[in-house]
C-alpha cells in the first residue's frame, strides 16, 4: 500500500499522475489532508495532528502499514508520521522537503488570495486576471485556483485559507522528535529548488539515519509536476 500526501493549497488529485502510474503494481492511496480539498477544516493545523488523521483514515480503512511519500507540506507529515509511528511505515519517500524550519514563502500568497473579491468575480478567468496583478506565475495561479469552487451565494475557498493563514508559521516549521526513523528513506530534490539544501543534510541523516537523497535535474520544488517520469522512476525504483 502506497500513501501519497500532496502540498500545501493542493489536493490529492495534484499526485494523479504519480498515483496512475504506481498503481500498475501497487494499491495506492490519495487522501486530501485536513483543511485541504474535500477533507475537514477543523481541528490543529500542527504537523502531529494532520499525522494523526491520516492515521486514523488509515484505521477506518483497515490499512496497517504503508509506504508514505509526500511533497512539501505532505513530505513533513509523512516525515512525522514515520517519526511517530515508524513500526508502521514501511518506506519513507519525501519530495523537496526537508525536517527543518523555513522562513515565510508564502506570505505573498496568502494575502494575494485572501484580497480577492469573492462577491464580485464573475468567473475563473475573472479571478486569475485579479490574482495576475500580485502573482505573475499562471501555473502558480493555476495551481493556486483549483481551489476556488462554486457556492451557493458566489465563490467560495476548498481550503481552509483562513486557518491556514493564521497558523502558517506553525505549517513552516517542523516538530522535535527525539526518536529517529530506521526504516529506508528516499529524499528527491529538485536541481533548481532551494528547499533542500546540503546545510539540511545533518538534520535529515539525524532522524532519518538510512536516508538517500537523489537530485531530480531540471526540477523546482514542483518536482512531481516539473520532471514527473523522473519522480515515478525513482519512486518505483525506490519501492522495488
Amino acid at each position: 500500500m502506497v500513501v501519497l500526501l500532496h502540498g500545501l493549497f493542493g489536493s490529492g488529485g495534484n499526485l494523479q499522475a504519480i498515483a496512475k502510474a504506481l498503481a500498475v503494481e501497487y494499491r495506492v492511496l490519495v487522501p486530501d489532508l485536513p483543511h485541504h480539498g474535500r477533507s475537514p477544516h477543523r481541528g490543529d493545523i500542527a504537523y502531529p495532528a494532520m499525522a494523526e488523521a491520516v492515521f486514523d483514515w488509515l484505521d477506518e480503512l483497515g490499512v496497517a502499514e504503508v509506504w508514505l511519500a509526500g511533497h512539501s507540506m505532505g513530505g513533513k507529515t509523512a516525515m512525522w508520521m514515520a517519526l511517530s509511528r515508524g513500526e508502521r511505515v514501511l518506506g519513507l519517500m519525501v519530495m523537496d522537503m526537508a525536517p527543518v524550519a523555513y522562513h515565510d514563502r508564502f506570505a505573498g500568497i496568502f494575502a494575494a488570495l485572501l484580497a480577492l473579491p469573492l462577491a464580485e468575480i464573475k468567473d475563473r478567468a475573472d479571478a486569475d486576471r485579479r490574482l495576475a496583478v500580485e502573482l505573475d506565475s499562471p501555473d502558480l495561479r493555476a495551481y493556486l485556483l483549483q481551489n476556488l469552487v462554486k457556492v451557493d451565494d458566489g465563490w467560495g475557498w476548498r481550503i481552509n485559507l483562513l486557518g491556514l493563514s493564521d497558523q502558517r508559521h506553525v505549517l513552516r516549521d517542523f516538530p522535535v522528535s527525539k526518536s529517529s526513523y530506521l526504516g529506508p528513506a528516499l529524499f528527491l530534490y529538485g536541481s533548481m529548488s532551494d528547499y533542500v539544501l546540503p546545510e539540511y543534510g545533518e538534520a535529515i541523516r539525524t532522524l532519518f539515519p538510512y536516508a538517500r537523497q537523489r537530485q531530480i535535474p531540471g526540477a523546482g520544488h514542483w518536482v512531481y509536476a516539473e520532471r514527473p517520469q523522473a519522480v515515478i522512476e525513482a519512486l518505483k525504483g525506490f519501492l522495488t
